[in-house]
């Protein structure tokens, strides 16, 4: 380690003079005599000649236009006025939102109507429009009135009238020469459950378990039995059997009415 010192070789300056002018004159060129000369200089550009050479120039974009003739911005009919109208025409004709959905309020308020004064004669062309609004409606104040005077039967009630719809179905079919569609059994069925619906909104008044409470029972189920054998025989065609058709609406009815009182 001694012998080791800064008079060696290694570390005089002549050595990186000698590497620094190597690396300068690397490949056969001088680089420092090339960086003094150009220094201070500016470089020449854009002496390409472009016109020369494989350089090509592209066509303009108003020359590729001129060329091109296609159609695709042109329509396949001159436009006219007359469009419009059309659509507005087309439009007008279209049949109210409501009568798409089957739902006729002027059926609903005759049906109703009806139901109301059981000496009423039935209108037999408003009896095939087999709309659901209504009885759906009646039944929703039914369980209503009756969970405002604290009895929460709505299961009872889907319940009571799936099984009374299929009773019915069965049993006018049988007596009827044409038949019945589901249709017509729930849409009568739901209508005159309006009765009932007096019945249980009168119940958060005062109490159906007395002497009033039963005489108006009565009187609802009878207004319901009468109302639906009514509407059932126009519906069907079935002359001189409205007895028959009203009993078993009274069974129907008189459920309903059980779980009204009590």
């Amino acid at each position: 380690m001694s012998g080791f010192s800064q008079d060696d070789g290694f570390f005089q300056s002549g050595y990186y003079d000698n590497q620094n002018q190597g690396q300068q004159q690397y490949a056969g060129y001088d680089y420092s005599s090339a960086g003094q000369q150009q220094f201070g200089h500016d470089q020449q550009f854009g002496q390409f000649e472009y016109n020369q050479g494989s350089y090509v120039q592209e066509p303009s974009y108003s020359a590729a236009q001129q060329v091109y003739g296609g159609s695709i911005m042109t329509p396949a009919t001159p436009f006219t006025g007359q469009q419009d109208s059309h659509a507005g025409d087309s439009y007008d004709d279209e049949p109210p939102l409501m009568e798409e959905l089957g739902i006729n309020f002027d059926h609903i308020m005759q049906k109703t109507m009806t139901v109301l004064n059981p000496l009423k004669a039935a209108d037999h062309s408003i009896m095939q429009d087999t709309d659901l609004a209504g009885p759906l409606v009646f039944c929703l104040a039914f369980g209503g009135s009756l969970l405002l005077s604290g009895k929460v039967h709505f299961g009872y009630i889907y319940g009571i009238g799936v099984v009374g719809c299929l009773a019915m179905y069965c049993l006018l079919n049988l007596m009827s020469m044409t038949g019945v569609s589901v249709g017509v059994i729930i849409s009568v069925l739901g209508y005159c459950l309006l009765p009932m619906v007096l019945l249980s909104a009168s119940s958060i008044v005062f109490s159906l378990q007395g002497m009033l409470g039963i005489v108006l029972t009565c009187v609802a189920v009878a207004w319901c039995s009468v109302s639906a054998s009514k509407l059932f025989v126009s519906a069907l065609a079935m002359d001189s059997q409205q007895p028959l058709v009203a009993y078993p609406c009274a069974l129907v009815y008189g459920v309903f009415a059980l779980i009204t009182v009590f």
